[in-house]
Order: C-alpha cells, then structure tokens, then sequence
C-alpha cells in the first residue's frame, strides 16, 4: 500500500506534509550508516565485509534492509567499484577499469573483491523504518584518489546539487535532467542514461522516472508533495553501459571511471527537502 494521497494524471503519488517526517527518519538511518561505514574503507578491505557491517547496522536499528530479497537480491548494499556504475554485488570479484593487455582478455576480474590503492567506490543503502523507505549512495575512496578521479567525483556531487536546486512546484523533471547533463558535459564528462532516479515513499520504486539528462521544460510538472530520489551517474568517458551475466552489475562499456551520488528529495512549497543529509559532514569523500 502507497498510503493516503491522491496521484498526478502520470502516476505520480502525493504525499501529506506530515508525511516528511518518516521519509527524515528512514533517510537519516540510511545517512547515518553511510557515515559510519566510512572508517572501513581502506586497501584490503573486502565489498563482502563492507555490506557484511551494513547489514548488522541496519539490525542493530531495528530496520530492514529494502535490497535483501529485492528479485533475489541477497545484500543489505550495492557496492560498485571504478567502472561498476551501478547495482555492483558486494563480495564478487571487482572487474578490472584498465585496459587490458592481450594476455589479460581472458581474465577481465580481479581474483577477489579486496580493494587497492585507488579505488572509487559508490556505496548505496536504502532501509525501510516504520514502512518509509530512506534511499542514498555516495562516494568512497580506499587510499589517495588520482587527481582525475577527484575530478570525476567533484563533478558528479556538483550535478546531484544542481539537479536538487531545479526542484521546486511549477518546473518540470526535464528541469532537473537538463541542470545535470549540461553541467556534467561542460566538464567534459557524461551522463549514464540507461538508469535513472525513481519515486518513492511507502514503496522502494514507483513513478516517476526520474531523468539525469533532457530538455528544459519537458516532462512532469513539480508539485508539493512528490517524492523521489536523483542520482547521476557520471562517467569519464562515454555513456554506454552493459549489464554482466550476474544480470545486476553494470559497467561502463568503455571501461572509464563511473561515480553516482543520490539523494532522497521531498517537494516543498518552494524547494526540495533533503531527506538524506550527512549529520556527519561525511557526505562528500573530501572528509579524507
């Protein structure tokens, strides 16, 4: 069940003000436990153990997790490391972001899921508390990031902010979309188009979709009370991406870097509500 409300002629659910309250309390947890996870961060760390703490601290809060058994996923996270762009299964092996020799074609994974010197990693968590469900990623590094990684990572915060500064009642997604993308390709950088943010509230997934790339003005009309998250996934290189056999990891097809950073966002009178802030400062991977 959705809950009270009524729906927009695009399927798109509106939610009472006093409903802002439990979208702050399922998005603080999911914040707090991204923050927590930080100090574990670091060369020889594992994804496995990484989601392995995620899981004890969604237990701890008396949470659940909204990924485990999500069509058979089986993990409290995505954890999506260099060119994994989204939905990385944590404890697989890590693809490898360089190109490979010949001699290496014919393994194109690292023998573990154990991070290096160097390695971006976006961690995304979404928890249900008290039926609300709280949904956000951000950036990691294990080690010292290269200055082109840094880059990358600035860049795609900045598109995430500018894309939450386009909500507001009477602009459209298309708004959001065309903040994002023309920011991101000013850089020199582009935007991953064949996944996208997504309503949310009662339910983990519902309209809209929401677009990190588009025309000014197309699109749904924002209106109070609409909640969804935005999360641009930028790549160094080209867009293109390509799912894996495990039928969950996406990867870029040219194997550049990837980052994604989201927000869970509620529309307010004149802007959009952060249901997702770091109360740690921790948001943003410069903590390092």
């Amino acid at each position: 069940m959705i809950g009270k409300g009524r729906q927009t002629r695009d399927g798109i659910h509106i939610y009472a003000p006093d409903d802002h309250s439990g979208m702050h309390k399922a998005g603080a947890l999911a914040s707090q436990i991204l923050d927590e996870i930080a100090e574990h961060v670091f060369p020889g760390q594992t994804t496995a153990e990484l989601d392995r703490l995620i899981e004890t601290k969604v237990d701890a809060a008396a949470a659940q997790s909204a990924t485990i058994g999500y069509r058979g996923y089986q993990h409290a996270s995505c954890i999506s490391v260099n060119h994994v762009v989204c939905h990385g299964i944590p404890g697989s092996p890590i693809p490898k972001w360089k190109k490979e020799t010949s001699a290496q074609k014919e393994d194109p994974m690292r023998a573990d899921d154990k991070l290096i010197d160097g390695d971006l990693l976006n961690i995304d968590v979404t928890v249900i508390v008290d039926g609300w469900f709280g949904d956000t990623s951000r950036m990691y590094v294990a080690g010292k990031p290269k200055g082109f990684a840094k880059k990358l990572i600035q860049v795609t915060h900045d598109a995430l902010m500018l894309g939450i500064e386009a909500v507001k009642p009477g602009n459209t997604f298309g708004d959001i979309g065309h903040a994002i993308q023309t920011y991101v390709e000013r850089q020199r950088m582009s935007v991953v188009r064949d996944f996208c943010g997504h309503g949310l509230g009662r339910v983990f997934h519902s309209p809209p979709n929401v677009l990190h790339y588009g025309r000014a003005g197309s699109g749904p009309v924002l209106e109070e009370g609409m909640f969804f998250t935005i999360e641009p996934m930028v790549n160094l290189g080209r867009p293109e991406t390509k799912v894996l056999a495990d039928d969950w990891t996406a990867v870029t097809r040219d194997k550049s870097l990837s980052a994604q950073f989201e927000h869970s966002v509620g529309v307010t009178s004149d802007g959009a509500d952060i249901f997702t802030l770091s109360k740690a400062g921790l948001y943003h991977p410069t903590w390092t």
